[in-house]
């Protein structure tokens, strides 16, 4: 249920000029502390991406989901969002349940699945170390999440994976972290007209102990999926 006043269902960037998006560079130094930390792993394991993940899907999706950061053995590893660890397993079964994406996930990037009016990113681009990044280095990589999002001119919807990356879509939306809080199953409509809404992270830990489970993950799919239909 959205908890704000109904208004608009289109970003405030609906119909208007899409600025060029540029994602950062695979080997981006902007954060010492992860580029260091990316330095040990391609040290440690050559044959892994090692940088900077892209985001997965086309830029002109009305859905938008931003999860944390990339697992070190999963995106830090394959390249692409959630893939290789246990978190993409929910996240793209559901996603594939609910028309979201086509083909098949099989956690590698050459599975030949995608996506379909969906796109897939992280608050913070870079693997952090204990998959924990610092406020000051999510403050930092902010700006490709607000430049991505204006340049997506359909975006109607964006689905916070935890309370870190609520805080950031808010804060790449100009809006303090107070704005609203972070509740699970809850969708906000943000003054420009976006609809937010909250999961638990797809995690391991969330989901073996039962914090979040398939059918709480699927009802918050499927209420996206009613918002956009």
């Amino acid at each position: 249920m959205t908890r704000a006043s109904q208004g608009t269902s289109q970003g405030a960037s609906q119909g208007a000029y899409q600025p060029a998006f540029q994602a950062p560079a695979p080997d981006c130094r902007l954060c010492p502390r992860l580029a260091a930390y990316r330095d040990s792993n391609r040290a440690a394991n050559p044959g892994w991406y090692n940088g900077a993940v892209p985001s997965f899907g086309p830029l002109d999706a009305a859905f938008l989901v931003v999860g944390l950061a990339p697992g070190v053995r999963g995106a830090n590893r394959t390249g692409r969002p959630f893939t290789g660890d246990y978190a993409g397993v929910l996240l793209y079964e559901t996603l594939l349940k609910y028309g979201f994406a086509h083909g098949s996930y099989a956690a590698d990037p050459a599975d030949g699945m995608a996506l379909r009016n969906c796109r897939v990113t992280n608050a913070v681009r870079c693997v952090p170390p204990a998959n924990l990044p610092r406020p000051e280095e999510i403050r930092q990589c902010n700006p490709f999440l607000t430049r991505e999002m204006a340049a997506m001119p359909q975006l109607r919807v964006v689905l916070a994976l935890g309370g870190v990356a609520h805080k950031a879509v808010l804060q790449a939306r100009g809006l303090k972290a107070s704005h609203t809080p972070f509740v699970h199953g809850a969708v906000t409509r943000l003054p420009d007209g976006l609809l937010l809404a909250d999961s638990y992270h797809v995690s391991r830990l969330n989901t073996s102990t039962g914090r979040l489970t398939t059918p709480m993950f699927q009802a918050v799919i499927s209420d996206i999926l009613a918002q956009l239909t």
